[in-house]
């Protein structure tokens, strides 16, 4: 048994169906319908009772309710006396794949630090399947992932959207491709081409916009940052999220600058993720409100460049 098993037959209750309670925890309804069939059957009580129109708790889960809100008003007491023993002092996890951008996360922290000068923040560069396995089990209190437009996203992580910016191509300001208005495919494939490993998001784009194609000359690396230096040092161009690159130091500094792509691809977005079934201790949420800050922050330039 899961605590936001019980969580979500209160919500269940609380909003009085099983569609409207899936539309408020942001999961698909067959999802929020299997957690909750899994329960069932754990318990051996139909919770919820089905009919054409849709599910609404059952008679016997409404005799059961208030033991469900017993069990999660006590874990509620629990988190908030692990909280005050924790937030004065503590270290904060935070995942991040490398295309994670400097530029948000890099004052997120400096303001979380000024608010918590005794807290120490620990920043661990890893792929995506790592960072959920490690929220999973606790040792990262947050995630900043990637993902496309349109891909599934975990419905057992809480997930909030930062930030979403086409794909674009990062060039040296030197480089052939710096002259043209937008970069198509086949200017891309003669250039040597720095990739994301596999299992980053932006290799799979990479991928899927290459078409199978190869690139006269190609390097892989680990992440954006090491792949902004390699471009900075005129070892080719490589593409990653506009928001990755916008206001990064190399392109205030005049090392890199970036084309847009001439083909439509799919949107990058950049979110934030945690334990869905926890509230999480108050110094990593203090974490994720300065990043929902410094990206709200990054959008207004983001439009008034756009403007501009």
């Amino acid at each position: 048994m899961r605590i936001e098993q019980l969580e979500y037959i209160r919500a269940v209750t609380r909003l009085g169906s099983l569609r409207r309670a899936a539309d408020h925890l942001h999961l698909s309804q067959p999802a929020l319908s299997e957690t909750v069939r899994n329960l069932e059957r754990e318990l051996g009580v139909d919770l919820l009772e089905r009919r054409r129109s849709g599910a609404t708790i059952s008679d016997k889960g409404r005799e059961l309710l208030p033991y469900i809100n017993g069990v999660l008003e006590a874990v509620d007491r629990l988190r908030g006396a692990a909280d005050e023993q924790h937030h004065t002092a503590r270290m904060v996890r935070l995942g991040t794949v490398n295309a994670a951008t400097v530029p948000l996360l890099i004052p997120a922290v400096r303001a979380f630090r000024e608010a918590h000068p005794a807290t120490q923040v620990e920043v661990v560069g890893a792929q995506q399947a790592e960072i959920h396995r490690r929220i999973r089990e606790g040792s990262f209190d947050l995630g900043l992932v990637n993902y496309l437009s349109g891909d599934d996203l975990p419905p057992d992580l809480a997930t909030t959207e930062l930030l979403r910016g086409r794909p674009v191509v990062c060039v040296r300001p030197d480089s052939p491709l710096a002259a043209l208005p937008a970069v198509e495919v086949a200017d891309l494939l003669r250039e040597p081409l720095i990739v994301m490993r596999s299992g980053y998001v932006m290799h799979r784009l990479v991928h899927r916009l290459l078409g199978g194609r190869a690139p006269s000359f190609s390097y892989s690396t680990d992440g954006a940052e090491m792949g902004k230096l390699m471009v900075a040092e005129g070892l080719g161009a490589t593409v990653l999220p506009e928001f990755s690159v916008a206001g990064d130091p190399l392109l205030r500094s005049g090392a890199i600058t970036y084309r847009p792509l001439a083909q439509r691809v799919a949107e990058v977005l950049l979110v934030i993720q945690s334990q869905r079934s926890a509230s999480g201790p108050r110094v990593a949420r203090d974490l994720h409100r300065f990043l929902l800050d410094r990206a709200r922050e990054c959008r207004t330039g983001a439009r008034a460049r756009a403007a501009g």
